[in-house]
């Protein structure tokens, strides 16, 4: 997990004044606590913990309180940023959508096209420098997992993290 966590902080330092993907006007290495709440309500679980030393917020919305589509959303929050340590801040986003709801040409007619696609067990990947990582089906299809992290210096740079 360690090693997760200063991946992502070298990432976004090293991508400088590159714009991340969003969703909702949610945007990793951006937004912050407040644009969450004030997006999607108060979550449904809310847990801590010490990374690095510092305190991260992991903030869950599931079920009802999930957004119209989703099973579930995931937000982390805590980054280091060159100005130092940011508690309220977005690091991470997973959205997990109900099946059909995002498909390939969704993905891609509203990320556009990948920077990189590869295989990763038997799901099918598609990767964005902008920071987008998204998971479909072992068909290539269906969009299992989307993970929203800061940009990334360049694609081929490994997966996200995984929780």
């Amino acid at each position: 997990m360690r090693a997760l966590v200063l991946a992502l902080v070298i990432f976004a330092t090293a991508a400088g004044a590159a714009e991340a993907a969003e969703w909702r006007a949610i945007r990793p290495g951006e937004s912050t606590q407040n644009a969450v709440r004030e997006q999607f309500g108060q979550p449904t679980k809310v847990t801590t913990q010490k990374i690095e030393g510092y305190d991260s917020t992991h903030w869950v919305y599931e079920d009802k309180q999930a957004p119209n589509g989703m099973t579930r959303l995931t937000v982390d929050f805590g980054i280091l940023t060159p100005q130092g340590y940011r508690p309220e801040i977005v690091r991470q986003m997973l959205l997990e959508p109900h099946k059909g709801i995002f498909t390939r040409r969704a993905v891609t007619d509203g990320w556009g096209e990948p920077d990189q696609a590869d295989v990763e067990g038997e799901a099918k990947v598609l990767r964005y420098r902008s920071g987008l990582f998204v998971y479909f089906d072992k068909e290539g299809w269906i969009a299992e997992r989307m993970y929203f992290t800061p940009p990334q210096p360049s694609a081929g740079g490994g997966s996200p993290p995984q929780r």
